[in-house]
């Protein structure tokens, strides 16, 4: 049996925004908080590192968020202690949009790490029926996606968000004529630094194939109170 933080009153939560950040505008201060920061188009600074197209940032203290020449738009996720006000970054130049937020209530007890990464799928490809050990946000970057899980099935196109719990098992279904990629952010067991966080529901599904791709961004420990 899957053994869960007792303490479920203050689950932290998990929070998703797209920041589109005009040449134009200033450089903008983050609060201290967890967050990975993943760049859809254009280069960002990000705590005093270039990042561009495709790439990820991590930090857990302030830190300076500029846009490049052209721009840029970006996927803010962030772990958050639950009552935390809403975080839009509120400047000239700025469009900030809140795309998805969840308390994570099925966290598991102990120590926690944050791991970014992308999930790619080639035409018709799929994920068996699975959990995962920990809660996350998923976002779709390109392609089409059908997601399956408590007894309802939901298609996502580019820019698409949802949140799978760990707990509910889900199946994937990529759509048939193009490649399909999404972004994802779990919180997980420190115990699976470096290591898969799958966990397939059918025991044939284990041996079978896979088609999915992943790239890891971001795999690093994390404070279990994101107010630390």
């Amino acid at each position: 049996m899957l053994q869960y933080a007792i303490e479920t009153v203050m689950a932290p939560v998990l929070r998703l925004y797209e920041d589109t950040l005009s040449n134009l505008a200033e450089a903008v201060e983050l609060p201290p908080v967890p967050r990975t920061i993943f760049v859809v188009h254009g280069v960002a600074t990000i705590g005093g590192s270039a990042v561009s197209d495709g790439e990820a940032w991590h930090g857990e203290a302030n830190a300076m968020l500029a846009p490049g020449v052209g721009g840029v738009t970006v996927w803010r996720f962030e772990l958050a202690p639950e009552g935390a006000g809403d975080a839009p970054l509120l400047a000239v130049g700025i469009r900030s949009q809140l795309k998805l937020a969840t308390r994570l209530d099925t966290l598991r007890a102990g120590e926690l790490l944050m791991r970014g990464d992308s999930v790619a799928f080639p035409p018709g490809g799929c994920a068996y029926l699975h959990r995962h050990q920990g809660p996350g946000i998923r976002c779709l970057i390109e392609g089409g996606i059908r997601i399956d899980t408590d007894g309802r099935s939901t298609s996502y196109g580019p820019g698409g968000a949802w949140y799978e719990s760990g707990t509910a098992p889900v199946f994937a279904q990529a759509a048939a004529d193009r490649p399909s990629r999404f972004i994802r952010v779990l919180i997980l067991p420190r115990t699976l630094l470096g290591k898969s966080s799958i966990e397939y529901v059918n025991e044939d599904d284990k041996a079978k194939p896979k088609s999915q791709q992943y790239r890891v961004f971001v795999d690093t420990p994390i404070a279990r109170d994101p107010a630390d």
